[in-house]
């Protein structure tokens, strides 16, 4: 089975915390902080990987978690970093956020990579923290959360030529004929209900030849198979566009195979191509070739005749199609972006709500500070008090009217207002 979309969870490992440590040996009853700083948590990339081309190992599993840092430890060790899960996917993976449909990455080369969940900071330990005025920090930092979502993956097959027409045209029969490749073929509409790739050998020369499921009126809008396969022609070089020799109007057909391209993206009818009339060798077919082939003169085409069945016809047309690559500029397959990560952008806005008797701040420092800040010490509850201050943090909520006794949750984290 075939399988083109997916959707799965990621999350950054965790970094490690950090250590709250002092030297103590013989002789050395003062001998300073010596708390290690905690790992980096892991982060979940992904990677194109040629020898893959489908997304069926993410029905099997959806939830990627990396490992987290090593916390630190005293005589000034750190903490070890996470090792970084790197998840293979196919080439022409196309990977967006679930939430908003932005675009992370357009993985179309071989070992090209995409973090997608950066993994967390680890926890600065004590040593750190040492200064000329505080000769013995008693804090440490937890270590950072890792980055989690949800991602789309949205497989764009590769291949250098496309195969198009209506239903039943002879698609799949004329890519079982010219390669090794298997489709299913029969004698009804939609039999084609997956792509199929085969890589066909003409002369001295090679190319990746895609059967795309057959279009119909408006397959852009999703009728039929629509734009669930439409996609996989976005990254073809060159089309092969088989009309049906049976069909009552080849020209309409082709007409409407063009219109449904245009709509669903306009760089697909500018693409090139090559026309050819199958079914050939019924005589039915063959007594309206030239017909055909001047209506389509007409129009500045050549039309091209064939018998996928007998191969009647079908070199001619794999030299046409090797010869047009050969004369097209060589360009990688267009990709949609750079593989980058997108990281959080301006993290110093917060936001101040009042729900029942509670004020809430949120906002991405502040989380991830209450998330690093180990409450257990002291003096790490008086830098967070002192980092909320430089902030604004609680200025707004005194100028909002927060009474001594009131309750204020900070990114999770409860606490009675006191200053």
């Amino acid at each position: 089975m075939f399988f083109d979309e997916a959707k799965i969870y990621v999350k950054g490992g965790q970094g490690g915390n950090g250590c709250v440590s002092f030297r103590r040996e013989k002789f050395e009853p003062l001998g300073g902080p010596n708390g290690g700083n905690g790992g980096r948590g892991a982060s979940v990339c992904l990677v194109a990987d040629p020898n893959i081309n489908t997304l069926i190992e993410f029905k099997k599993r959806s939830h990627f978690k990396a490992e987290r840092g090593e916390h630190g430890r005293g005589k000034s060790q750190y903490g070890k970093s996470g090792k970084d899960w790197v998840i293979p996917v196919p080439l022409g993976t196309v990977v967006r956020d679930f939430e908003t449909g932005q675009l992370i990455a357009d993985l179309a080369y071989p070992g090209q990579t995409a973090v997608v969940a950066q993994g967390g900071r680890g926890g600065r330990g004590n040593e750190m923290f040492k200064s000329s005025t505080n000769q013995a920090p008693r804090i440490a930092e937890r270590g950072e959360p890792g980055d989690e979502r949800w991602i789309t993956l949205e497989l764009k097959l590769i291949a250098d030529v496309g195969l198009v027409g209506i239903p039943n045209a002879g698609k799949s029969t004329f890519l079982a004929s010219v390669s090794a490749a298997r489709p299913k073929i029969a004698d009804y509409p939609f039999t084609t209900l997956e792509p199929n790739l085969g890589v066909v050998t003409v002369d001295d020369g090679s190319f990746v030849l895609a059967d795309i499921p057959g279009l119909i009126e408006g397959a852009h809008q999703g009728s039929g198979l629509g734009h669930k396969f439409l996609r996989h022609i976005e990254r073809n070089r060159v089309l092969i566009h088989v009309l049906d020799g049976l069909s009552a109007n080849p020209v309409l057909d082709y007409d409407q195979i063009r219109q449904e391209l245009a709509l669903f993206d306009q760089k697909l009818s500018e693409k090139s191509e090559i026309v050819v009339l199958n079914k050939i060798d019924l005589p039915d077919v063959q007594a309206r070739l030239s017909e055909w082939q001047t209506t389509f003169s007409l129009r500045g085409l050549e039309l091209l005749a064939m018998s996928a069945a007998t191969g009647q016809g079908t070199k001619a047309v794999l030299r046409k199609v090797a010869g047009l690559l050969k004369s097209l500029p060589v360009e990688h397959s267009p990709t949609e972006g750079m593989a980058v990560f997108e990281g959080p952008g301006p993290e110093d806005h917060f936001k101040i709500s009042r729900k029942g008797d509670a004020w809430h701040v949120s906002g991405p420092r502040i989380e991830r500070l209450v998330a690093m800040t180990n409450f257990d010490y002291g003096e790490a509850i008086e830098r967070f008090q002192r980092i909320l201050e430089g902030m604004g943090v609680l200025k707004e909520l005194r100028e909002m009217g927060v009474q001594t006794g009131d309750t204020v949750v900070i990114g999770g984290f409860e606490m009675e207002w006191e200053w």
